[in-house]
């Protein structure tokens, strides 16, 4: 039986586009130097941290509307810090690992 017509036949040499193989949604994360790496990791921690903190405020509104009391504060210090700085971890310690990939295929 033939191929079908929308696989491509695989060459020698060509990988799976993964996140192991350093791509995300399809963008070569492993080609980056150490300062995008760096920045890409800590803007992924921002990012979370942003959004984190704005569906904590979001439900410590649907809670206080319900009649209970609580400090918006909370939303920054037991939501936002937390997610923020796993993601930011998780993500430094990804772009880290595919620069040091990078650097030992290229020698």
């Amino acid at each position: 039986m033939s191929a079908s017509t929308y696989q491509k036949t695989p060459v020698a040499g060509d990988e799976r586009k993964t996140v192991l193989n350093g791509y995300v949604l399809g963008v070569p994360l492993g080609d980056l130097g150490w300062f995008a790496s760096l920045l890409m990791g800590l803007a992924t921690g921002m990012s979370a941290f942003f959004l984190a903190t704005f569906l904590g405020i979001l439900g410590i509104l649907l809670w206080n509307a319900t009649g209970h009391r609580a400090d918006y504060a909370w939303s920054y210090l037991w939501v936002g810090l937390p997610v923020g700085g796993a993601a930011m971890v998780l993500a430094v310690s990804y772009m880290g690992m595919l620069w040091a990939r990078g650097i030992a295929k290229k020698r």
